[in-house]
């Protein structure tokens, strides 16, 4: 007898990036890509409540709890979980590190503001506190090569 194989049930992920300030770097990636920060206060106040975490994990940001090392942005029409705020789709976390970034990043993102809107895009982010690396010109297309306020590179297409 042939079984049908079930259906492997896709990965959740998340990409994480180091910094040495996660609640700015959040700010920037959050107003450049157009995602919310997350909301993990009453996640927070219940193992606060519970004596589960120290009190020393949290800071404030935005008039809210918020963990001292980790923020995280998600996508405004993801899902999330309304007990934690931790979004169930398109996320990227921020998290403390004590060392500086030394070298090119191995991994970027690439932004896609959508046709003719790259100069208007290139100024926004430059307001974000983004800077321009290079431009690059290329027989199959152009982009621009950026950095974010740590120095993350990033491409502006």
């Amino acid at each position: 007898m042939t079984q049908t194989p079930t259906p492997a049930t896709p990965v959740h992920w998340k990409v994480v990036i180091d910094t040495a300030d996660p609640h700015a770097q959040a700010d920037f990636w959050a107003a450049a890509l157009r995602y919310v920060v997350e909301d993990n206060s009453a996640l927070i106040g219940n193992l606060l409540g519970a004596g589960a975490v120290p009190a020393e994990l949290v800071v404030e940001s935005h008039g809210r709890r918020a963990w001292r090392d980790l923020v995280a942005i998600r996508h405004p029409d993801d899902p999330y979980d309304e007990a934690s705020g931790t979004g169930r789709g398109r996320r990227l976390l921020f998290q403390r590190v004590p060392e500086p970034k030394t070298v090119k990043n191995r991994l970027h993102l690439d932004l896609h503001p959508g046709e003719g809107r790259r100069e208007e895009e290139l100024a926004r982010l430059e307001d974000l506190g983004a800077r321009v690396l290079r431009r690059v010109e290329e027989p199959s297309g152009g982009w621009i090569v950026m950095t974010d306020p740590e120095g993350n590179e990033f491409c502006l297409h």
